[in-house]
């Protein structure tokens, strides 16, 4: 049913809830997972791939420590980082790679908070044809 399922992280601790979630997805319906963190940082946004910042080095380590979990529990997964504003680039995977579920941790802003800090899943759930799990981190 889920053969790929794209996992977005944003490297805070909100990510704990959506990972231990797919964790379980992933093994009962034998998937393979992709971890995509988006850097968002000036370096990021202004240089894309080209970018060199401690944020690229700290985004990429923690990937690769989320990928190392998740394969030790014989999940086949792979990680990407990917480059500007977080809603957009992941759009923009989900189109260009495709997958059969986008996993995403929400921080439970409401309102306000939405409004000042966006609502990246809020976007993402409305311009993607894939259906979105979204697990509200506590």
């Amino acid at each position: 049913m889920y053969d790929k399922i794209l996992v977005t992280l944003d490297g805070t601790p909100t990510d704990r809830a959506i990972i231990e979630h797919v964790k379980n997805l992933a093994k009962l319906a034998h998937s393979r997972l992709v971890l995509l963190h988006v850097a968002d940082g000036w370096a990021a946004r202004t240089y894309g791939p080209d970018a060199v910042s401690q944020e690229i080095v700290d985004d990429t380590a923690y990937l690769h420590k989320v990928q190392s979990e998740l394969q030790a529990a014989d999940i086949p997964t792979d990680a990407e980082l990917a480059y500007g504003e977080p809603a957009d680039q992941i759009i923009k995977w989900v189109e260009n790679k495709g997958c059969d579920l986008v996993a995403m941790s929400t921080h439970g802003h409401r309102f306000l908070g939405d409004l000042f800090l966006g609502a990246t899943a809020t976007r993402v759930q409305h311009r993607i044809s894939v259906p979105v799990l979204l697990l509200r981190a506590r």
